[in-house]
């Protein structure tokens, strides 16, 4: 919102008033401002939540008080458009940017340092591994890039403005107890950043392939969802002390999720077991344009994992299964399903599907949820419902049909995703409707 409106203002002379919700207009008065326009925009704000709300609620929003003046919501915005450039407004140039917090801290004892790490929001709350001098140049020994090489600039939450360098990388690696050689892993990761943040509960997964995975002993087999194997866990928790300092994510403050999501503990931190793939089945990488013998990481992005609720049998084909509970997938037209290799073997020997791309087709074709379903989820009417009133298709007709009329609700194939991973201990899957990132390559940062 602020960085579109002050485009508006900047490139083309056009005054705007940026309304929003009153959690959106703190971090565009604070956070955006101070770390990425460095225009004083002005904010007319709006009671939170709008999703789900009817007509009368909504308007009631719009006839009430724009809670940053207290005044009439109208009457707000036709001062914020017409009123005259206060002396603050007048100023030119490029705003100074927020102070770094200094490189070394002062020697204090291991409890203290520990509850300044906290206080300073730069942990996940659990003890942390204190990245002395000594330990972070160790860490860098793990890459061959320069500690003050920038990685990205862009860093902040929805973009703002947060340069961070390998050498603050191989910090929070060492704060999550990393060893050297997960170090291009987790600059990899941290090349990722903003991850997706959300009011709404979305979660993020990290997926590894190639050759790295066997190289730092990450888990693919049994309880690779679990909390079983070292690299999996600490580039889990490095994703999560990356939000914090490098992407700046503060409850609150810089995010809003209402009830957040049990998933961020460890990002569904997992390395796809390529050596149990069935023949003709590729690796995710691989589907995604990659080499085999690359390494690549990949951010997924979702809100939904479905557990299967059993084992798949014999005489009933899983794929039925997967139809009927893609149901709850009625949002954004994507579906990423994680099974054990087992599943996969059924799926190919026995009901015939070759590749990963034929279950997609399948899939995409027989999935289906009554429209008014559909439309009832807040993500679905807020991102396709403009779509489908500009006419874009399937979302115009579905959006004519009756509500029990049933809908492919997921009718792009390439946007079903097969991970396959576990120990073939039972044919167990997991449902999501994670969306995939473009995989960037770990070897580049080794």
């Amino acid at each position: 919102m602020s960085r579109f409106c002050g485009t508006l203002e900047q490139q083309y002379g056009l005054p705007t008033v940026s309304l929003a919700n009153e959690n959106v207009v703190s971090f565009g008065i604070n956070t955006h401002f101070k770390y990425s326009t460095g225009v004083p925009l002005r904010w007319v704000g709006m009671p939170y939540p709008f999703t789900g709300l009817n007509k009368e609620m909504l308007k009631t929003y719009l006839e009430g008080k724009d809670n940053v003046s207290g005044k009439p919501v109208m009457q707000a915005i036709i001062e914020a458009l017409t009123r005259p450039l206060t002396a603050e407004e007048k100023k030119t140039g490029t705003p100074a940017q927020a102070a770094p917090e200094p490189r070394f801290l002062p020697p204090d004892t291991e409890d203290n340092l520990q509850r300044l790490f906290k206080d300073k929001h730069w942990t996940d709350y659990n003890p942390i591994i204190l990245p002395t001098e000594e330990r972070v140049a160790a860490m860098l020994k793990g890459t061959s890039h320069k500690p003050d090489e920038v990685v990205k600039t862009g860093a902040g939450t929805f973009g703002t403005t947060r340069p961070f360098t390998v050498e603050k990388v191989a910090i929070i690696a060492v704060m999550a107890g990393a060893k050297p050689e997960y170090l291009p892993v987790i600059l990899a990761l941290a090349s990722q950043v903003p991850y997706s943040d959300s009011t709404t509960s979305n979660a993020n997964m990290v997926l590894v392939n190639g050759p790295i995975r066997n190289e730092i002993g990450m888990n693919s087999g049994i309880g690779a969802l679990g909390p079983n194997a070292e690299a999996n866990s600490v580039i889990g928790r490095a994703m999560n002390l990356i939000h914090f300092v490098i992407q700046g994510y503060q409850e609150g403050v810089t995010g809003y999720s209402s009830l957040s999501n049990p998933l961020r503990y460890n990002n569904v931190t997992i390395a796809e077991n390529e050596e149990a793939l069935p023949e003709g089945w590729k690796p995710f990488h691989v589907l995604m344009g990659h080499k085999p013998e690359e390494s690549v990481l990949t951010v997924l992005m979702g809100w939904n994992f479905v557990n299967c609720s059993g084992s798949v049998v014999e005489h009933y084909p899983p794929q039925f299964l997967m139809r009927d509970f893609m149901r709850v997938l009625a949002a954004i037209g994507s579906a990423t399903i994680i099974m054990d290799p087992s599943v996969a073997y059924l799926l190919r020997n026995s009901q015939g599907f070759q590749t990963k791309a034929a279950l997609a087709e399948w899939l995409s074709d027989n999935a289906e949820v009554p429209a008014g379903t559909y439309w009832a989820n807040s993500i679905a009417s807020g991102m396709m419902g403009p779509l489908a009133k500009q006419g874009l298709e399937p979302y115009a007709s579905w959006r004519k049909v009756s509500n029990d009329t049933l809908i492919n609700h997921l009718p792009n194939p390439q946007n079903i995703r097969t991970i396959v991973v576990g120990g073939s201990t039972a044919s167990v899957w997991f449902l999501t409707d994670f969306m995939a990132g473009r995989g960037v390559s770990i070897d580049d940062w080794r």
